[in-house]
């Protein structure tokens, strides 16, 4: 019996002991005050693609003879962007090159090739064609584009916060050094299901098209909800939520730390701007835990980190 008392109370100690331990690894550090922007934004993946995506296709059956344009170049509406023959003229050129340069030149100026011309103002994002290439009614030999959007599916928890006309910023995968500015064109009135969440398509037109930026390019999109420059900004972690009451742990001048209430305003997630309670400069203390330590449960910690601090 007593034995069995020793154990146990030999297990208590120890789960005290650990617990204390796991307690003494949380430390504390100091955060100052400042001033910096806060930035409420909603981000997106996205993916390039025309916005108004045609394919050339030939009114008739035949040969290219030549092609006047490559991939990437810009063409008006109306300009010729290849020459064509037809299956019959194509024969005839074939058998006039055979009884020399004198007989194909006559045939020539006798029968002029179709040209193809460019349906709309725009950039040639494809080209399907060779010269000397057979082709049949039908069959789309350039693909051109007006211009390149940004097609974002933003969370419909997301989609109130996006608006026409709103500030963007576009990131592509491939050159992430490189962020673009754009603005909202279109929001999709139909959502629809990706893994089981419902998105909406949001075009993003870009202000200006960089020369990398390629159609089937991979994106994330930053929408700008809210940004207030040169406001008191306060990390997350060092606020502490009780009953929609917002309060930090203040250095006073004697150097204790005393309970300040505060008034905030808007958060990034990060950051949480401070309206009211402290100035600039004033310091506070926010929880550093090591790494692979145990937050400590106590009920007297003022820390409890805040999920969506900014609200008044």
């Amino acid at each position: 019996m007593a034995f069995t008392a020793a154990l146990m109370l030999a297990g208590a100690l120890f789960g005290w002991l650990r617990a204390r331990s796991e307690r003494d690894e949380n430390t504390f550090r100091e955060v100052r005050v400042s001033r910096d922007e806060v930035r409420v934004a909603v981000t997106a993946t996205a993916t390039v693609q025309p916005d108004n995506r045609l394919e050339i296709k030939p009114p008739i059956g035949g040969r290219v003879e030549s092609i006047l344009i490559e991939e990437g170049a810009s063409a008006e509406k109306g300009q010729v962007l290849a020459w064509l023959s037809s299956l019959e003229r194509a024969a005839l050129m074939d058998a006039a090159r055979s009884k020399g340069p004198e007989e194909l030149r006559r045939w020539e100026e006798l029968y002029r090739p179709t040209p193809l011309l460019a349906p709309m103002s725009g950039t040639v994002i494809l080209k399907n064609i060779e010269p000397g290439q057979s082709f049949g009614i039908g069959e789309p030999l350039l693909v051109m584009s007006n211009r390149l959007v940004v097609k974002a599916q933003v969370d419909e928890t997301d989609l109130a916060g996006v608006k026409r006309g709103q500030a963007a910023e576009i990131v592509l995968d491939a050159y992430p050094e490189h962020p673009i500015s754009g603005r909202v064109k279109k929001i999709a009135f139909e959502g629809k299901l990706v893994n089981n969440v419902t998105v909406y398509i949001v075009d993003v037109i870009p202000d200006h098209v960089p020369a990398f930026m390629r159609s089937g390019m991979t994106a994330n999109v930053t929408f700008v909800i809210e940004s207030k420059p040169d406001v008191l900004v306060l990390a997350n972690d060092a606020i502490t939520v009780r009953q929609r009451s917002r309060t930090v742990l203040l250095r006073a001048p004697s150097g204790e730390f005393v309970t300040r209430k505060i008034e905030t305003g808007v958060s990034d997630g990060r950051n949480t701007e401070v309206v009211s309670g402290l100035a600039e400069g004033d310091v506070v203390l926010a929880p550093a835990y090591k790494p692979g330590a145990k937050k400590a449960s106590s009920p007297l910690t003022p820390f409890e980190r805040i999920r969506g601090a900014g609200g008044r």
